[in-house]
């Protein structure tokens, strides 16, 4: 059994506190810059710096082999494309001057494995050392592939999985069929296995799922199914309501008017200890969880507002087929989605362009330096849960006066939409 291990900083005579420099290099703690303090209870949150830059996601392509409903593709009218090798080459330079290199994600709003080039990426970043992630919906995973990726060294392979039957598969991944992805991923799994010139523990298998009503059922199937072909990882997102019919498919209308109401002090405080779920204790603890008290389960709040973007927090950019640079992979194409049967449209938003400036050059402007800032701090009106006035149909601008990117109404920031 693994104990948990505590890492030792020091407090020197001057009152200054030293973190391993092994710790403060992965987290950007280099000298001469400032961070942000969240205190707790008993603790205090240290955040990553915003200088730091520790994750890129690329998208090779916005175009995909599939019709998924659940997909922003369905509701925008952009141009589709394919990243050409000089714009891929432009990002390559930039990383290379990175240290310590960042991760490297490639997804984005389209199927990786239909660029022609991809297992060659992959490889690239490898050989010079950086982890490398990649999503696929796994219908183009061929034998092939398979021992391509294995043998450039790919650390993560992220699969959508959006059913355990194939009904209910077919349902969200329109044109595909749950059969072939599974034999695909049994043929990853034994060419990795018979790989015994390299190192056959990757890549590591992750599963990533989009819940709705129709498919919450077959969540404890889904997760059996990704251990019996060898996932270690599982991502679990609500569905993002781009229409209608999606919007009646969400599992957290009520999630959402309960987090602004549990912010409140004179709302009580309980903290429940970690304990059996049977059918003893999940009467009781379903109608605890579904009362309007703050909650704290082994001292940790949950259903409470989040007001953190993960993307800021993983010190991560994102790269769009053409170039375009957005602080997130929701602001890369132009989109829309429902909250409380209200339309949000979300416009894309660049910080600049790859192909006319170095990677660090639209990182270290200021200002991109100075909307990191603000997102870690979230100074946004909280669109999320008002949805009441016309500034929130958009994130353009806001109640407290920003007027070039308003990010209060992002569910991902609440921690009710979530990316690999």
């Amino acid at each position: 059994m693994n104990q948990k291990q505590l890492i030792k900083a020091h407090i020197d005579k001057n009152g200054n506190l030293l973190i391993p420099q092994e710790l403060a290099a992965r987290f950007g703690l280099v000298p001469d810059i400032d961070v942000y303090l969240d205190e707790g209870n008993n603790e205090i949150r240290l955040f990553r710096p915003v200088s730091h830059l520790a994750k890129v996601y690329i998208e090779p392509t916005n175009m995909c082999n599939l019709e998924c409903r659940t997909c922003m593709r369905n509701v925008w009218g952009e141009q589709s494309g394919v990243m050409n090798e000089e714009t891929f080459n432009r990002i390559f330079e930039g990383i290379q001057s990175i240290t310590p290199l960042p991760t490297i994600f490639f997804g984005g709003f389209g199927e990786p494995l239909m660029h022609p080039l991809i297992t060659d990426w992959v490889k690239r970043f490898k050989d010079i050392g950086a982890r490398v992630e990649l999503i696929t919906n796994a219908c183009l995973l061929s034998e092939e592939y398979s021992l391509k990726f294995i043998r450039a060294g790919l650390d993560m392979l992220w699969v959508s999985l959006d059913g355990s039957s194939t009904e209910s598969y077919a349902d969200v991944r329109l044109g595909s069929s749950l059969p072939n992805v599974i034999e695909n991923l049994k043929t990853l799994r034994q060419i990795r296995y018979k790989a015994t010139d390299i190192d056959n523990s990757k890549p590591h298998l992750g599963i990533a799922v989009v819940a709705m009503k129709s498919n919450i059922n077959d969540l404890p199937d889904i997760l059996r199914l990704g251990t019996n072909l060898g996932a270690t990882s599982f991502s679990i997102s609500n569905v993002l309501a781009h229409t209608t019919e999606l919007n009646e498919q969400s599992l957290y209308n009520r999630t959402i008017h309960n987090m602004i109401s549990r912010q409140s002090t004179s709302v009580p405080l309980v903290n429940l200890p970690r304990m059996d779920w049977n059918e003893l204790t999940k009467g009781p603890l379903a109608e605890i969880l579904s009362r309007n008290y703050r909650l704290e389960i082994a001292g940790f709040e949950i259903q409470r507002s989040l007001d953190t973007c993960p993307f800021i927090e993983h010190g991560s950019t994102s790269i769009r087929w053409d170039g375009s640079v957005s602080p997130c992979l929701p602001l890369l194409h132009t989109n829309q989605n429902l909250v409380e049967n209200h339309f949000r449209e979300s416009h894309a938003f660049s910080l600049g362009n790859i192909n006319e400036h170095d990677l660090l050059e639209i990182w270290n402007d200021s200002n991109y330096v100075n909307l990191r800032d603000r997102v870690q701090r979230f100074d946004f009106s909280p669109c999320t849960f008002c949805n009441g006035c016309e500034l929130s149909t958009e994130n353009k601008e806001d109640c407290l006066g920003n007027t070039d990117l308003a990010c209060g109404g992002c569910l991902w920031a609440q921690g009710l939409i979530r990316c690999p």
